[in-house]
């Protein structure tokens, strides 16, 4: 559970049927952009961006008849508020990047860290031919000028809200949840 100590719950944002319809619209609309999977990958990040990646990946592959590849990137060691001498990076990517269409999922995108950082970790292993961003919700209060290219919800919130993504396989349950 997120830090929700002295925050009260505010509302259930999405259920289960409507992150699987936002699942599913953002799987069509990669295959659209991308016109289709060849040359094509997904990265998740860890840990929620990582389920919603090979949500996305089996979506994809209902539709497409066809595999794309899933990674799932630890960003600790590329962000810019530790320094890097002390965590171990334990990404699971077990693809060339170089040359691929490489898809971030992440559950939110929120001051664009995360994305920059994921960023980072993705041009030490290789030189992609481009990099897009897909977002399960996106909150606003962006400190770098970072957008998602795939966005399940956008979601208007002040900076003291705190947004909780859920997914079964961790959490038991699929919601999005916003405390204050």
């Amino acid at each position: 559970m997120c830090c929700t100590k002295g925050l009260t719950l505010k509302a259930e944002i999405l259920d289960e049927s409507a992150i699987a319809r936002a699942v599913t619209r953002i799987s069509f609309e990669i295959l659209e952009r991308n016109k289709g999977t060849e040359g094509l990958c997904l990265i998740g990040l860890f840990s929620r961006g990582a389920v919603l990646a090979k949500r996305i990946a089996a979506k994809i592959a209902d539709v497409e008849g066809s595999d794309v590849p899933v990674g799932l990137l630890d960003i600790t060691p590329f962000r810019d508020d530790k320094p890097r001498t002390e965590v171990c990076d334990n990404s699971e990517i077990d693809f060339d990047i170089a040359g691929r269409r490489v898809v971030i999922v992440d559950d939110v995108i929120f001051t664009g860290r995360t994305a920059r950082a994921a960023i980072d970790g993705l041009m030490s292993r290789g030189r992609p031919e481009l990099i897009q961003l897909a977002a399960l919700i996106d909150r606003g209060h962006r400190e770098l000028p970072i957008r998602a290219d795939y966005i399940g919800k956008n979601l208007p919130t002040s900076r003291e809200e705190k947004v909780k993504v859920m997914v079964a396989e961790l959490d038991g349950c699929d919601k999005v949840v916003i405390y204050g």
